[in-house]
């Protein structure tokens, strides 16, 4: 497997990071709506790469959306209705940490849903997803590839790591042995899904970092090359000398632990 090292893999990760940035400004000057679903197997990062891309963009342009699991209210209504409600603005980028397809995965292999309600998501997606790009909307959807291997020792350093551990939940240690069943859950979904308009984009997620770096230079690469004016302004140096915080009134600053 190809390696990267931490400083490499910083050195290159800020360069995407200023792209990123362009893109933003390129997607604010002209109203456009970027929403982007990352999917994925358990512990294949997607968290990590959508953190890696947001780290540096202003967040009222960026948001990242990772629903849990639906109230009764929400089950109640169309399935698709609650991920509707957080779609991207003119000027937004909107990314979904797990989206709609988790009624093609987990929930088809966890037996979450009915047979007749997974038939139901499989016929409505790629009309939806028509839909949405029909009305404008910049849609990429990505799919971080994880082999059982690597997928077991990221489990196991959840299981070990106290800092991790609220990343194991009793859904994911039931679906350790059920690695078949959601790989003939996903080739279903990408049968379906897979559309001219909304296509998958699969990447290579055994190593993170690497993952990242090619998951974010695809995302850049979808875009213009457009340069936007610089909107920096000029930077004025101060008149006298700086100030120092003051207190008169309460409260007053803790005594420092360190």
């Amino acid at each position: 497997m190809p390696k990267i090292s931490k400083s490499e893999y910083e050195a290159e990760l800020q360069k995407l990071q200023v792209e990123l940035n362009r893109i933003a400004r390129w997607v604010q000057q002209h109203g456009k709506r970027v929403l982007v679903l990352v999917e994925g197997r358990d512990t294949a990062g997607k968290g990590g790469v959508i953190a890696a891309i947001k780290a540096h963009m202003n967040s009222r342009w960026c948001r990242s959306v990772a629903l849990g699991k639906p109230s009764a209210t929400e089950a109640s209504q169309w399935y698709f209705q609650r991920y509707l409600a957080h779609l991207p603005a003119a000027g937004e980028f909107v990314f979904f940490d797990r989206s709609w397809y988790n009624r093609a995965g987990v929930e088809k292999v966890m037996g979450f849903c009915t047979d007749k309600e997974y038939k139901a998501f499989l016929k409505q997606v790629p009309l939806l997803e028509q839909l949405l790009v029909d009305d404008g909307i910049l849609l990429f959807k990505y799919w971080l590839a994880v082999d059982q291997d690597k997928q077991e020792e990221r489990f196991r350093e959840r299981f070990e790591d106290p800092l991790k551990q609220w990343k194991l939940s009793p859904v994911d240690l039931q679906s350790r042995g059920k690695y078949a069943e959601y790989t003939a859950a996903r080739e279903a979904m990408f049968k379906t899904s897979h559309t001219r308009k909304a296509p998958w984009t699969v990447v290579d997620f055994n190593n993170q970092k690497l993952g990242r770096l090619n998951l974010i230079r695809d995302f850049i690469e979808r875009f213009p090359d457009a340069r936007t004016p610089d909107e920096r302004p000029h930077f004025e140096p101060l008149r006298g000398k700086p100030a120092k915080e003051r207190y008169t009134v309460a409260p007053k600053p803790i005594k420092p632990y360190y």
